[in-house]
């Protein structure tokens, strides 16, 4: 029988008596098995692969033999020459010549197939990729050359709080912040269609309209002729880096306002000393009435300004309290009870939740409880800005304190429904002499005095707030040396 017409096929093909010995191979088949045909024709297929491909190429024999139907499998070659490369063969019944057997007509088997190895290896990196890319705790989005989302891993998922589903085929400026200007987004584009890699800081907004910073490096998709064929996004989450970044900011601004503040308050304390006592003489050796109410008034700013005065000193010096284990639930009680005597908190519903078991901190307790009373009476100022000018009967000004122990913290939040903070103003809020109320009714040192209190004991002081809707201001403080309740 003659096989010249398989040499004409660019197919690996083998001639295969129903047994699976080698009764022909083409010439494509034995450059990539064996340079010698010898080593090949009736030698068994399967002393040329690995045993683990030996099950596969018995079961595909046996189907063809005993059905009829064709039968396929991938098969590693083994040996010195080829050994790793991947076939997958089609095996399929075809008449045979008897003379070429021996005996009567027989059917034998025809293996045709291709070198698969190199698809199979692409696989294999695609797969590796693919998990990469699904398992990794970083953000990673691929886009199409319109900028149109085609893939994002699990973790983009968690970062922004969209699902894969509300993403796939929108823009990413879904979560644009608004913060950088056109010009930053140009110069991207721009660097990227060019077939670079761009780097950049970029702030988001989470679904839920948290801010969302992240370092993020796009890399141009390029197919085997250098042609884009999409962009690849990789992000790392730096949005606790940056708070962090704020909250040390915010303790240098602290330590040197500390400093300068001594020498302020004796400076100023001097000669506001003597203006009060002469105040005090003009009062007793005037009875006119014009000037006993001019002085009345400048007595008034004096006082004022001593609080402010008292305050900064009693922020830049060591504190004399004795540190003691202290209830803050306690505190917090004593904290509403003070605030709750105020006209402003009367038409407000003030609700405390406090944990049970609350363990007991080393800390001032009167210290904390200026702070708490600083929060509440804020708190109370928002709401009252907000409800306070419509009728008794419409009012639904509302503060909730809570207490809870969250990890190695003892966590005390106070959240109110009044009028909120501009996002402008929530960077100053803990700054000396920052205020948003009218003239003479703050000082602007409540807060900055609570935020160095927090500090001085290893916590922190936080704010969320949105405008028109209220805030929250949450007091963490370390558990170390905490007794049980």
């Amino acid at each position: 029988m003659s096989f010249d017409l398989l040499e004409a096929l660019p197919y690996l093909c083998f001639v295969l008596g129903r047994d699976g010995v080698i009764l022909h191979a083409n010439s494509p088949a034995t450059k990539l098995i064996s340079a010698n045909p010898v080593k090949l024709t009736g030698k068994p297929l399967l002393d040329f692969i690995t045993p683990e491909s030996a099950g596969a190429v018995k079961s595909a024999l046996a189907t063809c033999v005993c059905g009829g139907a064709p039968a396929g499998a991938d098969i590693t070659i083994r040996g010195d020459e080829s050994a790793g490369r991947i076939l997958r063969l089609s095996f399929s019944l075809f008449p045979g010549d008897g003379a070429a057997v021996g005996t009567k007509t027989a059917m034998l088997i025809l293996a045709t197939g291709r070198d698969v190895s190199e698809e199979k290896k692409r696989d294999l990196d695609f797969l590796r990729f693919s998990n990469l890319a699904h398992q990794t705790v970083n953000p990673l989005e691929i886009t199409d050359v319109e900028g149109r989302i085609i893939y994002v891993n699990p973790a983009f998922e968690k970062s922004s709080g969209y699902s894969s589903a509300e993403l796939i085929g929108r823009n990413p400026n879904v979560f644009s912040s608004g913060k950088h200007p056109a010009i930053f987004w140009m110069k991207m584009w721009e660097t990227i269609k060019n077939g670079k890699v761009w780097t950049g800081e970029v702030e988001n907004r989470r679904r839920n309209g948290d801010p969302f910073h992240t370092q993020l490096l796009i890399s141009p998709v390029l197919d085997s002729g250098g042609t884009i064929v999409g962009y690849f996004g990789i992000h790392r989450d730096i949005t606790e880096q940056k708070s962090l970044e704020k909250h040390l900011l915010q303790a240098q601004k602290m330590e040197s306002m500390g400093l300068l503040t001594a020498g302020i308050a004796h400076e100023v304390g001097n000669p506001l000393t003597s203006i009060s006592s002469l105040v005090q003489v003009l009062e007793r050796t005037s009875d006119d009435t014009f000037i006993r109410d001019k002085l009345e008034l400048i007595k008034n700013q004096v006082n004022r300004i001593s609080r402010i005065i008292r305050d900064l000193v009693d922020f830049s010096r060591r504190s004399n309290y004795e540190i003691q284990l202290t209830d803050v639930n306690a505190c917090l009680r004593e904290a509403i009870a003070i605030v709750s005597v105020a006209k402003k908190a009367k038409a407000i519903d003030i609700e405390n939740r406090p944990a049970a078991n609350l363990p007991r901190l080393a800390l001032v307790s009167d210290q904390i409880q200026q702070v708490l009373v600083n929060v509440l009476i804020n708190a109370v100022d928002a709401v009252d800005e907000k409800f306070g000018a419509v009728g008794p009967e419409e009012r639904s000004g509302r503060i909730v304190c809570r207490t809870a122990v969250d990890g190695d913290s003892l966590v005390a939040e106070i959240s109110d429904n009044g009028k909120g903070i501009p996002d402008e103003h929530l960077s100053k809020i803990f700054e000396p002499f920052f205020t948003t109320k009218q003239v003479g009714e703050g000082t602007g040192l409540g807060l900055w005095i609570s935020y160095g209190i927090i500090r001085s004991f290893e916590g922190d002081i936080r704010v969320d707030s949105f405008e028109g809707e209220g805030t929250t201001f949450t007091i963490t403080l370390p558990l170390r040396g905490a007794a049980g309740s």
